[in-house]
């Protein structure tokens, strides 16, 4: 099975870089990586060339313009670019465990797609992260939130990874799916604009289509740099949205991926 690393970015090149070289820590390396680029300014392109250009990583840059936050679009342009099977979409502020990605391919399943969990580094702890580049960290470093989701059980993690259709807690910052299931629904919804929702109603679509939910629990470890939260001035508009994907039923989208393939 054939896999790409979608990796979300937008105007954060130095998270980008430590997600990046986590990556080249990989026992397991995706067969690409596609930057789903928000509309970055030049310097994030020089850094994603210089990895280019400095490392055996297959890497594609999908940049749109920068129109506001259309998280939708950029995800579902980088997408269609994808070659691999299977995607696996993280954001660009997610610091990746070394068995990442040989994790998430170990939890590919058909007919399901995959929410990972993450570990929260907090506020003073991301300074460190930033100033001395750190991208390894153990369940007893100091600075982390959440620290039961650093606890990596192998093979028994699968014990705690049950299928299901709940969206509580769903989040496209580690989460996997087969590509042809994406298309299927046609990707993310174009119609949000603005922080929110957007990949609960995507996740809603998928079940619609009785492509269950699996959570991974104790592995496809990743840690989430501190941030400021970004606007949520448009959630209101995103939540009914949502709500009509969860009470039409919907299966699919008018706006989606379909534009792009």
């Amino acid at each position: 099975m054939t896999c790409s690393l979608v990796i979300t970015t937008y105007n954060w090149k130095e998270a980008l870089e430590l997600v990046l070289l986590s990556v080249l820590k990989q026992t397991v390396l995706p067969n690409e990586i596609i930057i789903a680029d928000d509309g970055s300014r030049e310097d994030t392109k020089v850094l994603i060339n210089h990895f280019i250009n400095t490392t055996t990583l297959n890497i594609v840059h999908s940049w749109q313009e920068d129109d506001g936050f259309r998280a939708s679009s950029s995800r579902n342009k980088a997408i269609s670019k994808a070659s691999g099977e299977y995607i696996i979409l993280i954001d660009g502020d997610m610091i990746l465990h070394e068995n990442f990605i040989k994790d998430h391919i170990s939890f590919a399943t058909q007919g399901h797609f995959v929410q990972g969990s993450r570990i929260l580094l907090t506020k003073e702890k991301a300074k460190e992260v930033f100033a001395n580049k750190m991208i390894e960290f153990s369940f007893f470093t100091k600075g982390l939130q959440n620290r039961k989701n650093r606890i990596k059980l192998g093979l028994l993690s699968n014990l705690f990874s049950k299928a299901n259709k709940n969206l509580k807690g769903i989040k496209t910052c580690n989460m996997a799916f087969f590509k042809k299931d994406c298309m299927s629904v046609n990707g993310f919804n174009e119609d949000f604009v603005g922080w929110g929702r957007e990949d609960s109603e995507f996740a809603v679509r998928l079940l619609n289509n009785n492509i269950l939910r699996k959570n991974i629990k104790f592995a496809a470890i990743a840690y989430h740099i501190f941030h400021e939260e970004n606007s949520r001035k448009m959630l209101d508009v995103n939540d009914k949205i949502l709500a009509n994907a969860k009470n039409n039923n919907l299966k699919t989208c008018a706006n989606g991926i379909n534009k792009y393939v």
